[in-house]
């Protein structure tokens, strides 16, 4: 079954009970020619290169479930998010979480119940215990949250996703393919 929209894949996590994993990836493509507007629009705050960035959704095997639309790399991954439309699903199904990284502290704001993102860093001045338990809580956070770094690790062994040298506008159709590739090969095994 495919999930075509961020809809269908919060629909399927509500009907099977799925935790769901999101996080963003880059992909360096080629500095866009110079006189050409929207030259700064790729270049990464991150990496200080020109990519573009896809986010990826996984379930708690790792499987690839959904991927967007590339979008310039300049583009922080929180409002790639949103405008996928991530805060309408949140609404539609409250039941549904979603682990994060730390790059989504809005989300988290916004949709404490369901969002879930690493705790905060206590206070220099906060009781050694309380340390103790950020880094316990921490740990525990990115232990759940590493099958969607390996089911982006997986897009990456393609090596066209590496480093894409060819027209950025075919990127995003051989990403979702190899996507989909990823995908179907991990359900198989």
């Amino acid at each position: 079954m495919r999930l075509r929209t961020l809809e269908d894949v919060f629909a399927h996590a509500h009907a099977e009970g799925v935790e769901l994993r999101l996080d963003a990836t880059e992909i360096q493509v080629r500095r866009p020619r110079a006189g050409r507007g929207g030259r700064r629009a790729f270049v990464s705050g991150k990496k200080k290169q020109n990519t573009m960035k896809a986010t990826v959704v996984a379930d708690h095997h790792g499987r690839t479930l959904w991927t967007d639309t590339m979008r310039p790399g300049r583009m922080h991954d929180a409002t790639a998010a949103r405008i996928e439309g991530i805060d309408s699903c949140f609404r539609f199904f409250p039941q549904v979480e979603v682990l994060l990284d730390d790059g989504y502290p809005g989300l988290r704001r916004d949709h404490p119940q369901q969002a879930r993102t690493p705790p905060r860093k206590p206070n220099k001045s906060a009781l050694p215990e309380f340390h103790e338990q950020w880094k316990h809580h921490r740990h525990a956070h990115s232990a759940d949250r590493i099958t969607v770094e390996h089911a982006l690790a997986d897009h990456k062994r393609w090596k066209q996703l590496t480093r894409w040298t060819h027209r950025r506008e075919n990127l995003p159709a051989t990403y979702r393919a190899i996507a989909g590739l990823v995908c179907d090969r991990t359900a198989n095994t």
